[in-house]
């Protein structure tokens, strides 16, 4: 789907964010996205975290940080008692536009290239994290002043679907989003990613976040302004915000953490367990790997980060964004070796982040194949910190990816029970994203 859309473009910026007077022409990916009509301001993307830093009071300098969060504690009588006092805000009103030119400007394209001359997908997961906090302070902005009390954080990257295979680093890419759902304390933002081909802005990916509101402190929820639908479409992208937590709240509560799987993934399981047994001994304890299988426990590969200040959010802890670059960047290393070819990235799903990772820490990533069908490979990432001096570990995240391999690749066989749930899991991402997306739009 395309957005028409009244660009000025300055030659000397290299990521320009614009909150626009827009109107939307043709329908993008599913549904038309509603009117956006304010006037252009563009800033460079070197001062997208300088303004996050100015909206919250935060300091460039790490020394700082002590300081500047006991300062944050007198922002507690700014914030709102209910979420009735606070003026009620539209669509538009969050809309934020980046522009990123990559062909216009060739001298940026160093930091987004990979080893295949094509973009690092990781950067731009690092641009949607950063986007979508400033699209939520956007929404939640007061006119009296400049230094908000509220502390943003992205809390799910719900899912983020892939239009196409390649991101080109020769043609300018533009990210657009706003926020699209708003509950008490949470808000959805939706963002849309298009290239530039042949003189027009294709889709490249859909993503939708989900970030919740923090007191000064980041300890306790805070209210955000609620949002009012204007017309037909905006209403339809609100009640999908609805759905969309309706089905989160689904999914969670049928983990596999929870409750047992169902009847017919009993039954996935039971077949793969009699596939494996050695017919010479008839022993459950004997197992052999069928052909064209591997087992799930040969397809794992960790890595290891020192959690340096450089890599901070705005809050001193670090960047959600960068989480994400690393684990996206080991689940497709594990694809690739796994795959024996150049994997593609289809479909991210369901991040939470279940805890903040401090400076200091030492930041352990594990990535294996849990789920393979036809040429898809499902990498589950699991994340966990451990603080150096007491040595205690704590997950933090558990991302999902989806990837596509130019082949057959082989099938995935758990051996314990543990394993199992861990494939049984991966299927049920697998479903939610590739299958249900293939049934909605017929192809990949």
């Amino acid at each position: 789907m395309r957005l028409l859309l009244r660009l000025r473009v300055a030659c000397h910026t290299t990521l320009f964010i614009s909150r626009s007077l827009m109107t939307t022409g043709a329908s993008h990916s599913k549904g038309r996205l509603p009117d956006m009509t304010e006037g252009n301001t563009f800033i460079h993307v070197n001062d997208v975290r300088d303004r996050l830093r100015a909206i919250v009071g935060a300091s460039t300098n790490w020394s700082d940080h002590v300081q500047v969060m006991e300062e944050r504690k007198s922002l507690q009588s700014l914030l709102a008692s209910k979420q009735e006092v606070l003026p009620p805000r539209k669509m538009r009103d969050s809309y934020i536009e980046v522009m990123l030119p990559l062909g216009s400007q060739p001298q940026i394209r160093e930091k987004y290239l990979n080893v295949y001359n094509n973009v690092r997908f990781g950067r731009i997961l690092e641009d949607l994290d950063s986007l979508g906090v400033l699209i939520c302070y956007t929404h939640t902005k007061s006119e009296l002043r400049q230094t908000s009390p509220l502390s943003i954080v992205t809390a799910l990257v719900d899912k983020i679907d892939l239009r196409k295979h390649l991101i080109y680093p020769d043609s300018d890419i533009k990210i657009t989003g706003h926020v699209s759902w708003v509950g008490k304390t949470s808000m959805e933002v939706k963002m849309h990613m298009l290239q530039l081909h042949d003189g027009a802005f294709s889709p490249v990916l859909d993503a939708t976040f989900v970030m919740v509101a923090r007191d000064p402190e980041n300890k306790r929820p805070a209210f955000v302004n609620p949002l009012i639908p204007d017309g037909p479409e905006e209403e339809n992208l609100f009640k999908q915000g609805e759905l969309n937590k309706t089905r989160r709240v689904d999914f969670s509560t049928a983990s596999l953490l929870k409750t047992a799987p169902t009847a017919d993934e009993r039954q996935v399981v039971h077949d793969m367990f009699l596939n494996t047994l050695d017919q010479r001994t008839v022993s459950f304890r004997s197992r052999i790997l069928p052909p064209n299988s591997v087992w799930m426990e040969d397809t794992k590969l960790k890595s290891l980060e020192i959690c340096h200040p450089q890599e901070r959010n705005i809050f001193n802890r670090i960047f959600g964004g960068f989480l994400m670059r690393k684990a996206y960047e080991l689940g497709w290393a594990t694809a690739c070796s796994f795959g024996g070819s150049r994997p593609y990235v289809v479909a991210v799903d369901d991040i939470m982040f279940q805890r903040p990772v401090e400076i200091g820490s030492l930041l352990f990533l594990s990535a294996q194949v849990c789920y393979t069908e036809s040429k898809y490979i499902q990498v589950r990432v699991h994340s966990e910190v451990s603080d150096p001096i007491t040595r205690e570990h704590h997950t933090t995240n558990i991302f999902h990816f989806t990837f596509m391999s130019d082949k057959e690749v082989l099938h995935i066989v758990p051996q314990t029970y543990g394993e199992s749930m861990l494939y049984l899991d991966g299927k049920r991402h697998f479903d939610a994203t590739v299958k249900s997306r293939n049934g909605q739009n017929g192809s990949v």
